[in-house]
């Protein structure tokens, strides 16, 4: 879900966001990831409970998401944007310029059980996910 971050402007340009008011989760953890040339691929990954809200401040990030049905893209190229990522979304960040900065902002802290690392078994836990809901 793309959103818009709340932009003052004046002299500069300053834009901002606020936990569980401008998007639907508190914030425990911010990192960012930076450093890295164009044509570099990241993520592979998807998570189980955990909710992110990723910004691009500088350059341009291709987000490739994956919810096991569909596919689609998303081009973080503004930094008055933002992309929300719920749980069980399969995602691949590619760089598309040199030095771009990804800024991400999790709903909890880092757990590495809630991390499906393997594409196969992010499809097999949406498999049983979906199931468990149709009993």
């Amino acid at each position: 879900m793309d959103i818009e971050l709340l932009t003052i402007r004046s002299s500069a340009a300053l834009s901002f966001v606020e936990g569980d008011r401008d998007i639907p989760f508190p914030i425990k953890r911010m990192y960012y990831i930076h450093s890295q040339p164009a044509g570099t691929h990241r993520g592979f990954h998807a998570h189980k409970a955990l909710q992110q809200l990723l910004i691009c401040p500088h350059g341009k990030i291709c987000v490739l998401l994956d919810d096991g049905n569909e596919r689609s893209e998303v081009l973080l190229d503004n930094p008055t944007k933002g992309l929300i990522l719920r749980p069980s979304t399969w995602r691949e960040m590619i760089w598309e310029q040199d030095d771009s900065v990804l800024c991400v902002l999790a709903s909890d802290y880092y757990d590495e059980s809630d991390y499906l690392r393997e594409y196969q078994d992010f499809l097999t836990y949406i498999a049983v996910k979906k199931n468990i809901k149709k009993e």
